[in-house]
């Protein structure tokens, strides 16, 4: 750090702060602050260091507080995600990509016997609005939150998939362009995405349930004595399910037949029980992160890779495995300022609302078909 810095850093501090021992050294300035209601000055500190291109940690220290303050270098974006034209790229490609996988998906399902669920053009936009609905609510939930909270971010990077033979795309991230102060921000920004997506979810979901059509448990038993149809083998929500049993459609005796709209929102549910794992740097990896502290998450990521193998999905087990590896998760600048009691019990309700997206073998619930 610089001299004529250092003295202005000093002076910042202590006019905010009441300090009690102060620390010089070669790279870095500590003080020990006695300040109970520290959480509010410590944001204004943050906020104001990093204009200055300082960073701040609060840390904790056999009871005691310090404010350890460094100077920082703002880490350059590779050339690739930095332009303002990558983003849009992407989001061309998913949507091009969405559209030729819901044209197949309708020209499948209209080649099965006495159904017709309407022309393939026409359903393929249906499909994207529904499936990119979901996803762009969901990462409009984290700009929107980052911005409440002074956060700035990216555009959304849609991620581009397998249309046809997989999942079209495989979601969408954002990246914050600025230091997460607190656990209490950290929570707030990793919850709002998977909540709004899943509103538009449950919406999609009930709307396809609605238009979903049946088939009797006869001929469609002989549908898949011809390789005509497959059987739907990977999981069903209780969400989905409690959408079908609205329409009458979740008993048995018939099968379901799991059109582009439907599948849409299977996508939607799926991703945000992958985003509500309290693993890595998911979503609710970061509000396990802020509830539980690093070590206690750690586990947490190792029971969500359980959790995935017990439901067959170990491709993404093994990815979140070798991630976590590398890097396990956000660190907050004040990992002391305990997270408040209404996001506690927003936590408990996040919990169970990831029980409601999973994906259940199909031996738990009525089967679907593609």
């Amino acid at each position: 750090m610089e001299n004529p810095s250092q003295e202005d850093i000093i002076s910042i501090v202590n006019s905010m702060f009441q300090v009690s021992d102060f620390t010089k050294t070669e790279f870095s300035l500590e003080f020990k602050i006695e300040d109970f209601e520290f959480k509010s000055k410590f944001e204004s500190l943050a906020r104001k260091l990093e204009n200055m291109s300082y960073v701040c940690r609060l840390q904790e220290r056999n009871g005691a507080r310090y404010v350890t303050i460094q100077k920082f270098t703002p880490k350059k974006q590779r050339k690739l995600m930095s332009t303002a034209w990558t983003p849009r790229i992407l989001f061309a490609v998913v949507i091009s990509f969405v559209m030729i996988d819901g044209f197949y998906r309708t020209i499948g399902v209209n080649t099965i016997e006495n159904i017709e669920i309407g022309d393939p053009e026409e359903m393929a936009i249906i499909y994207t609005v529904s499936l990119l609905g979901i996803l762009g609510i969901h990462e409009l939930g984290h700009i929107i939150a980052a911005k409440i909270h002074g956060l700035k971010t990216t555009w959304p990077y849609f991620i581009p998939g397998l249309p046809v033979i997989g999942i079209p795309t495989f979601g969408a991230f954002i990246q914050a362009r600025g230091l997460t102060i607190n656990r209490e921000i950290l929570f707030d920004v990793a919850i709002a995405g998977p909540i709004a997506g899943l509103v538009i979810a449950v919406i999609v979901s009930i709307y396809g349930a609605y238009t979903a059509p049946v088939l009797d448990q006869e001929i469609a038993e002989g549908l898949f004595a011809e390789s005509r149809l497959t059987e739907w083998n990977m999981g069903e929500s209780l969400l989905m399910s409690a959408s079908l049993t609205m329409f009458g459609k979740g008993g048995t005796g018939y099968e379901v037949i799991m059109t582009p709209v439907l599948f849409a929102a299977w996508v939607g549910f799926l991703i945000t029980f992958l985003n509500l794992l309290p693993a890595w740097q998911l979503d609710g990896g970061h509000m396990a992160r802020t509830l539980l502290g690093p070590k206690l998450h750690r586990y947490a990521t190792f029971g969500s890779i359980g959790i995935l193998i017990l439901l067959d999905y170990f491709l993404m087990a093994i990815l979140i495995l070798i991630m976590s590896a590398r890097n396990p998760s956000a660190s907050p600048l004040d990992d002391v300022s305990p997270l408040s009691r209404n996001r506690k019990l927003a936590y408990i309700g996040i919990i169970g609302l990831a029980i409601l997206c999973a994906p259940l073998p199909s031996n738990f619930l009525p089967s679907l078909l593609p």
